[in-house]
């Protein structure tokens, strides 16, 4: 049975929901003060957690299996922490002042996973987190999307001057939108998938999926499909659907009982939201932007008719010398702009803060001692999705599974061309889904849900 909700426990949810709605405003807080405003926030409530905890206000950490689950998460990324904090104390670092401002940024990523999994451990609390996200996902979808086909162009406050034709939501970069909504659709398919019933399949129940109540949340999921594509982002729109396919095709094959049903739910999403809904909607534009890409100039009888249109390459390559100079200890959180600029060559004219690779990022900058613990934080959170994917007796469990797995998969495929996760928003929106894979398996479950569960599967099962 879950445990009821004090006032004080009430006040830290609604904060911490308003605090991921927040996130994406401001330039996806990429900007020092929202920063210095999203530090202060996770400061501010980590400590009330703590009175609360003291007072007996908040629920115990005792009767709430999913902290526990969570430690070895939990500890994983204070160690990367605990080691920018030495490259800060020992002088490791090049940029003394970004590397402080990444251990700060770092410290509220581990409150705001840990409040996650400390507070919203029933199902009805997930069920608010999921849907929280939902909306969020589809209000920057809606904005993106409005501002481009109204060719209004605006950011929040300002207009744009970059990325014009291109939804960006209120982020300056499309593929940082791109990259959002990978993760908030990821959520909407698994609370879609989650809130199914165990009923046996048939043509009237699916029409009621998606015609029925459920049909505000297909129509959520179709407004960030639109908005995804006319971000145009090449590798956001192939990094959501790689991982659908490739999530979906194990749910499908895992769930035999249910496999026509979820396959034809899956496919209506690709079908019906792409090669219906977003053909009118910058489809054609996205697939002549993958078809242009050149990463070498093309050169005919010596000459070069057409220069390559990306650098990225370029620049993967001369961050990889950068890495090499200091593979174990890393240059410094945050120091990647500062170190960078001395190794480019005639090739990179322009200027590059992040390496648009967040992998090569995090070597640079946090070494392998610093990056290993990283890597095993969001691994460790990708198992525990899979986990619970896997769990036969829970259709719940399993569709918030299968959500966390396909939001962590379509953020790691992307973050090979982009730096989503120099973004706080995009960073703070990963962990609380890594927090969500250790909470699809580890919830409270009202009497009530239990006993349907029961009915809907074989006993031995269970």
């Amino acid at each position: 049975m879950s445990q009821p909700t004090s006032r004080l426990e009430g006040f830290l949810i609604a904060a911490i929901l308003f605090v991921l709605v927040w996130l994406p405003l401001p330039l996806g807080s990429n900007r020092d003060w929202a920063v210095g405003l999203f530090i202060l926030l996770m400061g501010s409530l980590g400590c009330i957690w703590a009175i609360g905890q003291l007072r007996g206000a908040v629920v115990r950490g005792a009767r709430n299996n999913a902290i526990k689950t969570a430690l070895p998460l939990l500890a994983l990324l204070l160690l990367t922490q605990a080691w920018v904090a030495v490259q800060w104390l020992a002088g490791l670092t090049v940029d003394e002042g970004s590397t402080f401002q990444y251990l700060m940024l770092g410290l509220a990523y581990c409150l705001l996973f840990f409040l996650v999994v400390s507070l919203f451990h029933t199902r009805k609390r997930l069920n608010l987190l999921l849907g929280t996200l939902v909306v969020s996902g589809t209000l920057q979808a809606f904005f993106g999307a409005f501002m481009t086909l109204s060719n209004v162009e605006w950011l929040l406050a300002v207009p744009k001057s970059s990325y014009l034709g291109d939804a960006t939501g209120t982020f300056v970069n499309r593929n940082h939108l791109a990259g959002y909504l990978e993760m908030t659709l990821a959520c909407g398919i698994g609370l879609l998938l989650a809130l199914r019933d165990g009923r046996p399949f048939s043509w009237v129940n699916l029409m009621e999926l998606l015609l029925g109540p459920k049909a505000r949340l297909r129509l959520a999921l179709v407004v960030m499909v639109i908005a995804l594509v006319m971000t145009h982002s090449r590798m956001g729109n192939t990094a959501f659907f790689a991982s659908l396919l490739l999530v979906g095709g194990l749910f499908v094959l895992v769930e035999k009982q249910h496999r026509l049903r979820n396959g034809l739910v899956l496919a209506s999403i690709i079908l019906i939201d792409v090669l219906v809904v977003s053909q009118y909607f910058g489809l054609e534009r996205l697939k002549d932007r993958v078809l242009d890409t050149r990463l070498d100039d093309v050169v005919v009888n010596g000459e070069v008719v057409q220069q390559a249109n990306e650098v990225r390459d370029d620049v993967f390559s001369y961050a990889l010398q950068l890495l090499q100079e200091r593979p174990i200890v890393g240059q410094g959180a945050g120091s990647f702009e500062a170190v960078f600029p001395k190794y480019p060559g005639e090739d990179v004219r322009i200027h590059f803060d992040h390496a648009h690779n967040d992998y090569i990022q995090f070597a640079v900058e946090f070494g392998l001692l610093g990056s290993l613990p990283l890597a095993g934080f969001v691994l460790l959170a990708l198992w525990h999705a899979f986990k619970a994917l896997w769990r036969r007796e829970s259709v719940y469990r399993r569709g918030v599974g299968f959500g966390a797995a396909m939001g962590i998969i379509a953020l790691l495929i992307h973050s090979t061309t982009d730096f989503n996760l120099q973004i706080p928003a995009n960073a703070a929106t990963l962990v609380v889904v890594c927090a969500i894979a250790v909470l699809a398996g580890n919830q409270v479950v009202p009497r009530k849900h239990a006993e349907q569960a029961q009915h809907a599967y074989p006993a031995p099962l269970a």
